[in-house]
């Protein structure tokens, strides 16, 4: 039943549109509903203090950084997401990605969306890296920090050479296998999830890391923003493995530990 109401509506798309409109303006479109859909409760919920005991830090953006935040947030994906989407739709059809029926199994889906989480997670952990080094910072990456509090929305808030350099471990995946679009779209709406919540700046107790012990989440990326670039560690994208293979989570744990053994004076302020 709903696989063959998914495949209705996927027959009207694909009748009404060109598959260019649907790769380009329809990716940029369902970017934007689920990014700014997802991301601005979050504002909502620091400026009217509601459910402030899971907030991470103490500490509130002011709305009139929530609103630099914005206003800069559309400019650059007007200016530089949308400008991707079209000029990488030739690649994404020479390496075979198509909208038209048979739709693919959910086992491809699947197995296809793993294989980018995976590879995402290691690309992005060494662009990351890469940026924490003082020349990077200084010119690119400091833009992203500009938040040391992050909400939502700032998860994309990043330098232009930003969006194209780490947004590269984004589209690695797809590029290379050539996925039907539905699964690009699939890909695409967990992965801004997955971002949003990293950068929400609450811990709740339904929060994915609560049971996923390899997801990284909002307590393990928050600690990132709030310390120097130098000391910051935890690199990771989604999953937190790569931070514990190279140890770079260190400081992160022994906050971890420290606050487990009941010494938590102040660290909520950290």
């Amino acid at each position: 039943m709903a696989a063959s109401m998914v495949e209705s509506a996927w027959t009207y798309l694909i009748t009404h549109f060109t598959d260019f409109q649907l790769a380009c303006l329809g990716s940029f479109f369902l970017h934007e509903s689920i990014f700014f859909f997802s991301g601005l409760p979050f504002i909502y919920l620091e400026r009217a203090g509601w459910l402030s005991k899971y907030k991470i830090q103490t500490k509130n953006n002011t709305s009139a950084a929530q609103e630099k935040c914005i206003t800069k947030l559309l400019l650059y994906h007007f200016g530089v997401n949308l400008p991707v989407m079209i000029l990488s739709y030739p690649v994404f059809r020479f390496m075979g990605m198509r909208s038209s029926l048979p739709l693919p199994s959910w086992k491809v889906i699947s197995t296809q969306i793993l294989f980018y989480f995976i590879l995402e997670d290691f690309v992005f952990y060494w662009g990351h890296r890469i940026l924490h080094t003082k020349w990077l910072y200084k010119h690119v990456h400091s833009v992203h920090h500009e938040y040391a509090t992050p909400f939502g929305l700032t998860s994309e808030y990043a330098h232009p050479a930003e969006i194209l350099f780490l947004g590269f471990a984004t589209i690695v995946g797809p590029a290379i296998t050539g996925p039907h679009l539905i699964t690009l779209w699939l890909w695409m709406v967990l992965r801004v999830l997955e971002t949003v919540e990293a950068h929400c700046g609450y811990h709740f107790p339904w929060s994915l890391s609560n049971f996923l012990p390899l997801y990284g989440g909002a307590d393990f990326h928050d600690y990132h923003h709030r310390l120097l670039y130098t000391k910051s560690g935890n690199y990771s994208s989604t999953f937190i493995y790569m931070d514990w293979i190279f140890g770079t989570d260190k400081g992160y744990r022994k906050l971890k530990e420290l606050k487990s053994g009941g010494d938590d004076t102040g660290l909520k302020k950290m």
